[in-house]
C-alpha cells in the first residue's frame, strides 16, 4: 500500500473516531440537559415480524407479492396447488350422492315393510275373531301371529338400515367439509397490515406442513427498545408517557407509551452507545408507538432507523420544547400531470 493510501486511511479513521466522540458528547449533553423527571436511552425503530406459513404440505402455485410490497389484512399472498384435493373433493361428493340414493332406497323399503306389517296386523285381528268363534285352529292362529312378528322385525331392520346409511351420509359430508377446509387453507392470506420483508419460497417449490412462504413486518406494531440502568428503570411505570426522536429527523419527537419493562437485568447490548454504561447491567424498556400515529406514515416507515427514546418517570414534569414537537403530516403524493389531448392533423386548404 502506498504512502498516500495510508495517509488517506489514517485521515478516514481519525474522522470516524472524531465523529464517534462527537456523537458520544452529543448524547451526554442531551442527557444532561433533560429535566430530572425524564430519562433517556438510544435504540432503533423495530416491528413485529409475522411468518406466513402453510398448514398442510403442498406445492406453491403462485406468489402474488414481492419483497417490499405493502399488504392489507386478508389479502391473498400465496396459492398452493389443489389438484389432488379437488380430486378428493369430487370423490367425496360422489360418495354423498351414492349414500343419499341408498337413503332413498332405505326409506322406500321401510314403506314396503310397514305395508306388509299392516296387512299382517289385519290378518292377525281377523284370526283372533275367528279363533274366538272356533272357525280356525290354534295352529292357524299362531301362524298369523308369527307372520306379524316377522313383519315387525322387518320394519325394525329397515329402519336400522336407514339410520346406518344416514350416518354414512353424515360421515361423507364431514369428509367433504374437511377436504374443502384444506383447500381453503391452501390460499394464504395476510394476517396483518404490513410490508413483505422476505420472500422465502417461489413458484413450484414444495413446502412441508408449517413451511414458511413469506415474512411480513407488522406495521401496526411499531416500537423502540431502549436500555436503562437500574436507578432509572426502577422509576419507569407501564403506560408512562414517552417520546421518540429519530436520527434522520431529530427536530421532531413522536409520541409513545411504555408497554414493557423487563423484570430481569441483562448485560448492555452492543448497540447501546453509552460507553460509561457498557459494563453494567441494564433493563430493557419497550416504547410502543400508537397505531393511529403510525397509520399516516405506513408507506415511509423503515425499521432499523436509530434514535433516542425518552420516558417520563415523574408525571408532573413537562416535556421540553424540543421533545414536544410532533412529526408533521406526510406530504401528499404528487399527482401525475394530465396527458395532453392528441393534436388533430391540420386540414389542408382546398385547392384554388
Amino acid at each position: 500500500m502506498s504512502g498516500s493510501s495510508l495517509r488517506w486511511l489514517g485521515l478516514l479513521l481519525a474522522a470516524a473516531a472524531l465523529g464517534f466522540l462527537g456523537w458520544q458528547e452529543w448524547l451526554r449533553r442531551q442527557a444532561a440537559a433533560l429535566p430530572a423527571g425524564i430519562v433517556s436511552g438510544n435504540g432503533r425503530i423495530e416491528s413485529v415480524q409475522v411468518d406466513v406459513a402453510t398448514k398442510y404440505a403442498g406445492r406453491i402455485r403462485t406468489v402474488t407479492v414481492r419483497e417490499g410490497d405493502m399488504v392489507e389484512p386478508g389479502q391473498v399472498l400465496v396459492h398452493l396447488d389443489t389438484l389432488e384435493l379437488e380430486a378428493e373433493l369430487a370423490k367425496g361428493n360422489a360418495r354423498i350422492a351414492e349414500f343419499e340414493e341408498q337413503v332413498a332406497q332405505a326409506k322406500a323399503e321401510i314403506v314396503s315393510q310397514e305395508s306388509q306389517r299392516l296387512y299382517a296386523r289385519h290378518q292377525m285381528d281377523r284370526a283372533e275373531r275367528l279363533l274366538g268363534s272356533r272357525t280356525i285352529t290354534r295352529d292357524e292362529y299362531e301362524e298369523k301371529e308369527s307372520k306379524l312378528e316377522v313383519a315387525d322385525a322387518a320394519v325394525n331392520a329397515a329402519k336400522a338400515h336407514l339410520r346406518a346409511v344416514q350416518q354414512s351420509v353424515e360421515v361423507a359430508h364431514a369428509e367433504v367439509r374437511r377436504v374443502q377446509a384444506e383447500i381453503d387453507d391452501t390460499t394464504l392470506h395476510a394476517p396483518v397490515r404490513g410490508r413483505v420483508l422476505y420472500k422465502l419460497a417461489t413458484e413450484g417449490e414444495v413446502l412441508a406442513a408449517g413451511g414458511k412462504a413469506l415474512t411480513l413486518l407488522d406495521l401496526g406494531d411499531i416500537y423502540m427498545e431502549i436500555f436503562l440502568p437500574a436507578r432509572d428503570a426502577a422509576r419507569v411505570k407501564l403506560g408512562a408517557d414517552a417520546r421518540i426522536r429519530l436520527d434522520v429527523r431529530p427536530e421532531y419527537a413522536g409520541r409513545a407509551t411504555v408497554s414493557f419493562v423487563s423484570p430481569e437485568a441483562q448485560f448492555t447490548p452492543k448497540q447501546v452507545e453509552t460507553a460509561s454504561e457498557r459494563d453494567k447491567l441494564m433493563f430493557r424498556v419497550k416504547l410502543q408507538v400508537p397505531p393511529d400515529l403510525v397509520r399516516p406514515y405506513l408507506e415511509r416507515i423503515k425499521t432499523g432507523i436509530r434514535g433516542m427514546g425518552y420516558v417520563k418517570v415523574d408525571a408532573a414534569v413537562a416535556w421540553p420544547d424540543e421533545l414536544d414537537r410532533p412529526f408533521p403530516p406526510p406530504e401528499p403524493a404528487a399527482e401525475p400531470a394530465p396527458a395532453l389531448p392528441p393534436v388533430a392533423p391540420a386540414t389542408p386548404a382546398p385547392a384554388a
